[in-house]
């Protein structure tokens, strides 16, 4: 009598279990970190808002009426008016656009030349790693903020001219870190075999370098983010930076402070304004950096 176990007709044989796929691992970890999710959903709000400033704003950002002037927070004016009776609600939202444009701008430059001089200083080695590392090693040893404001003074007082010094100073540090991954996966079977076969340094940068060293790089774009937000306020706090009528958080609390002990909205809605996102990008670095963390992928 056969005992081999058998299925009736209309049975099927079960599916074997699909394994997780790296969008649904990150789905599940921002879940079960409720700081990342945080980040994620403000993040989202913030860049809502500014992109759709016409929409969201209630009045013309550079709209004067001076019958309103410093007019507290009401159901009119949400966060009060400014010295001309302009609206500061719809001034935050619209001063958004040129935060945020500065963060990533900043990131953006910094991070690509960083990450393509980095490679390419701890692929070729040799006296052009030290000589490119070496002008790195001066520039980090000069207070960043010192530069930064030495070279936007230079530049002249403008909001263009603070990004590009933020940038400028922020260059080195993607360098270092570049360089260094890019040590770790020199020595990988499949780029020796690219040396072996003669690819040109372009080739092993393109197709086997950049690609496995982006996921620190990623982690440290986004966090950059909030403290380039962060400095490029205090740049136009101190008026290296946005230029009146430009609505500009780090320019809208310098004025407010002229009125913070009566007018106390003027600073305190766009200063929060800055907090809650330099806060809410640190969030989602942090999370970002938990996921592309091996040693937390590993637990």
């Amino acid at each position: 009598m056969s005992t081999t176990p058998h299925t009736s007709a209309g049975a099927t044989a079960p599916r074997p279990a699909r394994d997780p796929s790296r969008l649904d691992v990150m789905v599940s970890q921002i879940l079960r970190s409720p700081l990342t999710l945080a980040g994620l959903v403000i993040v989202a709000i913030i860049l809502v808002l500014v992109i759709l400033a016409p929409v969201f704003a209630t009045h013309n950002p550079d709209a004067i009426d001076l019958r309103a002037r410093l007019a507290a927070p009401s159901l009119t004016h949400f966060f009060g008016t400014d010295e001309v009776g302009r609206d500061l609600y719809s001034r935050v939202i619209y001063g958004g656009r040129q935060s945020i444009a500065v963060g990533f701008f900043v990131v953006f430059v910094a991070g690509s030349i960083g990450a393509l001089l980095g490679a390419f200083s701890g692929l070729a080695g040799g006296k052009v790693d030290t000589v490119i590392m070496r002008f790195m090693d001066v520039i980090l040893s000069i207070p960043s903020l010192v530069l930064i404001m030495a070279l936007a003074a230079a530049l002249g007082p403008s909001l263009v001219n603070a990004a590009l010094a933020i940038a400028l100073v922020r260059i080195p540090s993607y360098v270092r870190l570049a360089r260094g991954q890019t040590l770790l996966v020199r020595e990988m079977p499949y780029l020796m075999a690219a040396r072996i076969y003669r690819a040109s340094t372009w080739h092993q940068l393109r197709w086997h370098v950049l690609p496995n060293i982006m996921s620190p790089i990623t982690v440290q774009l986004t966090l950059d983010l909030g403290n380039t937000i962060l400095l490029a306020s205090a740049l136009s706090f101190i008026g290296l930076g946005a230029q009146q009528p430009t609505a500009e958080w780090g320019a809208m609390v310098a004025t407010g402070r002229n009125y913070i002990l009566d007018q106390w909205w003027y600073s305190a809605f766009p200063g929060l304004a800055i907090l809650v996102t330099a806060t809410a990008f640190n969030l989602v670095g942090d999370g970002l950096r938990d996921f592309l963390d091996p040693k937390q992928k590993a637990r």
